[in-house]
């Protein structure tokens, strides 16, 4: 997979400390939970992601896994690089195993930006499964 390093022109460059975003953010309530200060129904901890049950599930099963480190979106995640990204659809696969939804099927959900309606600015996957799901979402 090629990833182009190149930037729109007009785009400012997305907010790094070495070579990283910041680890949390005060008013971000991903990061929050991820330190332990906001609580949630904790799924999985891992060293570098937390999984936990969304407040307003749209399936049976519905668990919102993040990073511990502050990235803004998943395309900044992935730009980051380090295999972080990796190692958050690692763990939202162990949702799913842990879940009993794996050998049905799940759906991992990635909203990138205000038109795909993400609506915190903490990158996360939202696992998705116990039910059929339909065709074409939202």
């Amino acid at each position: 997979m090629l990833v182009s390093a190149v930037r729109p022109l007009g785009r400012p460059a997305p907010r790094a400390t070495c070579g990283h975003y910041d680890r949390d953010v005060p008013d971000c309530l991903f990061c929050g939970i991820a330190a332990g200060q906001i609580p949630a129904t904790i799924v999985l901890e891992g060293k570098r992601t937390i999984a936990f049950r969304d407040i307003n599930p749209q399936a049976p099963t519905h668990v919102l896994v993040v990073t511990r480190d502050h990235y803004p979106d998943a395309a900044a995640l992935a730009a980051a690089g380090g295999g972080l990204l990796d190692e958050l659809v690692g763990t939202a696969r162990e949702v799913a195993v842990a879940e009993g939804i794996e050998p049905t099927g799940y759906r991992l959900v990635f909203n990138t930006g205000r038109d795909a309606q993400q609506t915190v600015g903490h990158v996360h996957v939202h696992v998705l499964g116990g039910r059929p799901m339909t065709w074409p979402p939202g």
